[in-house]
């Protein structure tokens, strides 16, 4: 074995350059979901990535939903070796604001050893470190060391809408032994990390309404509620003073931290000055008793997203709108229902909702959070991967974000998921200049490869 992985490893250094080429073709595709003006671009993505499965030695196909298609690939012919399924998207964010970039987003750009552009990071980059080290496998010596399923689609950024109809009608064909998943960030440069927790969500929108149309308010100021003001106080009753979240049952469900998941965190290299300096702000706010740490991974929030109501053009308008509304999240730790909190939700705004105002209270959909166990035997093997191509073994973190399909992976097809991300927390995903670290990109892919052999001698 140890010939097959310097087979595999010599093939990784022979091809880089055109790795990199072929990321760069893939970057230069505007694949937006959330923009139907794009929607050919889309599908360009999805015929790329068949494209490079097809090369790599998978059999795989288009799969069409409603929307944008899925691409399936497989290889099967390892017998009696555990199978993977690797889940990732090609689709991407809109680039706005466009400028704020220094090169276009859609015109990969190399600079200080970073490749920029959209996407290069989420997921695109990310993809395609798994399906190069297919492709070196396969080429290098014939074959892989594991069973291999990819399911990679074009809807991540909008919400999945169809994948779970895919995963329904393809559930037989996806049974697999573990998923991996590299949509996640390393803890810090040169720190890779396995991800054993994500938080859950549960999105809403509250939009309440006074009078029938906008009013002068020196005319009506004082005699009817102001649908703003009534807005702010409903907000304002969602946290005390000291960062406690004021739903009905918010925490019922919530089990304590556990003491040796404190002790671990607590031992990460992290530098709260230097994570202050880099978001610009000059402290750290939350609930009482908890690290920074515990609070972005471990424990729930409740933030409002957006509000609009009122006069939002230059200069001042005396009036007192007729409504106003608001946008809210919550991020769910394991044991939280996101039905329940939604209903809670609902709850405490009704109670905080003074007379002369009606309420209307929407959405609550959103996912579980999930926290795997950090000593099974597919982390060991991952760590060994990563430790092989970072030269350090992994720490072990939690993610405050969510990603649902893998509570999907868990409920319909009964999968964990080693979440592995190769690119960094700083690499503005979402945000203007998306960068990826060549170096990142590069040991991302031989610790895909070395993970597939990893997963091959598991007892």
């Amino acid at each position: 074995m140890a010939d097959l992985l310097a087979a595999v490893d010599r093939y990784l250094t022979d091809h880089d350059g055109q790795f990199l080429e072929d990321l760069k073709a893939f970057l230069r595709i505007p694949s937006v979901s959330a923009d139907s003006r794009h929607k050919a671009d889309v599908e360009r993505a999805a015929q790329f990535v068949l494209a490079q499965m097809r090369s790599a030695g998978l059999t795989a196909e288009l799969v069409k939903t409603a929307g944008h298609p899925i691409v399936y690939g497989h290889w099967q012919d390892a017998a009696g070796a555990p199978t993977v399924l690797i889940y990732g998207h090609y689709d991407v964010q809109p680039p706005d604001p466009l400028d704020k970039w220094v090169t276009p987003p859609f015109e990969p750009t190399i600079r200080d050893g970073r490749l920029f552009a959209r996407g290069a990071t989420d997921d695109k980059g990310q993809v395609l470190t798994h399906l190069k080290s297919i492709e070196a496998w396969m080429n290098s010596t014939g074959r892989l060391p594991v069973n291999v399923k990819f399911v990679i689609e074009g809807e991540e950024e909008v919400g999945s809408k169809n994948l779970e109809t895919f995963l329904t009608e393809r559930k037989s064909t996806l049974a697999a032994d573990v998923a991996v998943i590299s949509d996640t960030s390393q803890f810090a440069p040169d720190i890779p990390a396995i991800t054993y927790g994500l938080r859950g969500i549960v999105a809403c929108e509250v939009t309440v309404r006074g009078p029938n149309q906008d009013k002068h308010s020196g005319v009506f100021g004082g005699a009817i509620a102001n649908p703003v003001n009534a807005l702010a106080k409903l907000l304002a009753g969602l946290h005390d003073g000291k960062g406690r979240i004021q739903v009905p049952g918010f925490y019922g469900d919530i089990p304590p931290l556990d003491p040796a998941e404190r002790q671990r965190l607590a031992a990460l290299p992290f530098d709260e000055a230097e994570f202050l300096r880099e978001l610009g702000v000059g402290a750290v706010w939350g609930e009482s008793g908890y690290t920074t740490l515990e609070r972005r991974w471990a424990r729930p929030t409740c933030d409002v997203n957006g509000i609009t109501g009122g006069y939002q053009g230059e200069g001042s308008k005396t009036i007192i709108p007729a409504w106003a509304s608001a946008k809210i999240t919550c991020r769910l730790v394991p044991n939280q229902d996101p039905k329940k909190i939604a209903a809670g939700l609902e709850a405490r705004l009704r109670e905080l909702c003074p007379p002369g105002i009606t309420l209307e209270f929407s959405g609550g959909h959103g996912c579980p959070a999930f926290a795997f166990n950090p000593t099974s035997r597919y982390i060991a093997a991952a760590k060994k991967a990563i430790a092989v191509a970072f030269g350090v073994e992994p720490v072990m973190i939690r993610e405050g974000g969510s990603i649902p399909v893998v509570s999907s992976f868990q409920s319909q097809l009964g999968l964990d998921t080693l979440l592995l991300g190769w690119g960094q927390n700083t690499d503005n995903l979402h945000g203007p200049n998306e960068h990826f670290h060549l170096a990142d990109f590069r040991r991302g892919t031989r610790a895909s490869a070395h993970l597939w052999h990893e997963l091959s001698v598991l007892g």
